[in-house]
């Protein structure tokens, strides 16, 4: 088959480049110590949209450093006396939680549904900003110049906690049954999400992001969604000579670091060709995850629309 990156067969056990910062659990145990402070303070407001069968919500809540993020919330129109099943869906780097039609498919399986706006994105959510450092290229370098605790991918992982702990408290959703799914950052935050909030049952990325980034520079493909590393790079240490530093730092928001935490059931889409997010940077994730998973593969497949997914990831998180 033709190949972008390494042989399926090395991809298979391929562990990954970017180094693990040394104090990395007690990175995270931290942030969700900080996290376990902060109030919901959830404030629903009802949307203009709603039909016959489902009631929509635009959902705020706050976050930490401050920030109120915002999730379009749907649940179906029924008076149903039995807490049903939840997923909660993360979008691509840049976007935002999506129109309410395209959630509808949840809605007619009798599951409410949460799309979460990520901050500072195309979305309502803020980014209450306040870091030390640049800020005119991406969210992965964003804090990368102070304390790792400002690093902006961490609030956002911790905001997807905070939006679970929100679903889990919902009268109408059973807390022991909600799903995660999403692609490229999309999928990156569904399994941080997994990985920080051990009640998440079933989870399905899509070719995610924000992995391996030491392997994404060293392949010459930190371009496009991963451009503001040769950015970073390029103007502000133009000799790597803070390149061990620097690639550790990020190690903290590494996805593959966090894999190993997951106990969600977990199925994964990689496309063989794809040159967005290679595919060793989600093996080197995948080949981390101990709990019960399953890879599709798509030998031809790009970081664009795969046909068929989106009827898998539907049909495995039916089994809520």
């Amino acid at each position: 088959m033709p190949v972008v990156d390494m042989p399926l067969s090395e991809l298979a056990v391929y562990q990954g480049t970017n180094p693990k910062p040394v104090d990395f659990n007690e990175y995270w145990n931290r942030a969700l110590k900080e996290l376990d402070s902060i109030p919901f303070n959830i404030e629903l407001r009802r949307s203009s949209f709603n039909l016959p069968f489902a009631e929509s919500f635009d959902l705020y809540f706050s976050g930490v450093g401050g920030a109120r993020i915002h999730a379009k919330y749907i649940k179906p129109a029924v008076d149903d006396a039995a807490p049903h099943p939840a997923v909660i869906e993360f979008h691509g780097y840049s976007g935002n939680a999506g129109d309410w039609s395209t959630k509808l498919r949840w809605i007619a399986a009798g599951f409410s549904v949460l799309a979460m706006d990520v901050r500072g994105q195309g979305g309502f959510s803020q980014d209450t900003g306040g870091i030390t450092g640049t800020t005119l290229r991406g969210h992965i370098i964003r804090g990368l110049d102070g304390n790792p605790d400002e690093l902006l991918f961490r609030n956002i992982f911790l905001d997807t906690v905070q939006l679970t702990r929100i679903a889990m408290q919902l009268p109408e959703v059973d807390p022991a049954r909600i799903g995660v799914y999403g692609g490229s950052q999309g999928g990156a935050l569904t399994l941080a999400c997994a990985a920080l909030a051990p009640e998440i049952k079933k989870a399905a990325p899509m070719y995610p992001f924000l992995a391996d980034y030491q392997r994404v520079w060293e392949m010459d493909l930190a371009k496009d969604a991963y451009e503001e590393l040769t950015y970073y790079f390029r103007m502000f240490d133009p000799l790597h000579a803070r390149e061990q530093e620097i690639f550790t730092t990020l190690g903290y928001i590494d996805i593959q670091h966090l894999a190993e935490r997951i106990t969600a059931d977990v199925l994964f889409a990689t496309g063989l060709m794809d040159t967005i997010c290679p595919p060793s940077t989600q093996f080197a994730v995948y080949n981390k995850i101990n709990s019960s998973k399953s890879m599709a593969i798509y030998p031809d497949y790009r970081h664009e629309a795969i046909p068929d997914f989106s009827d898998k990831t539907f049909e495995f998180m039916m089994g809520l």
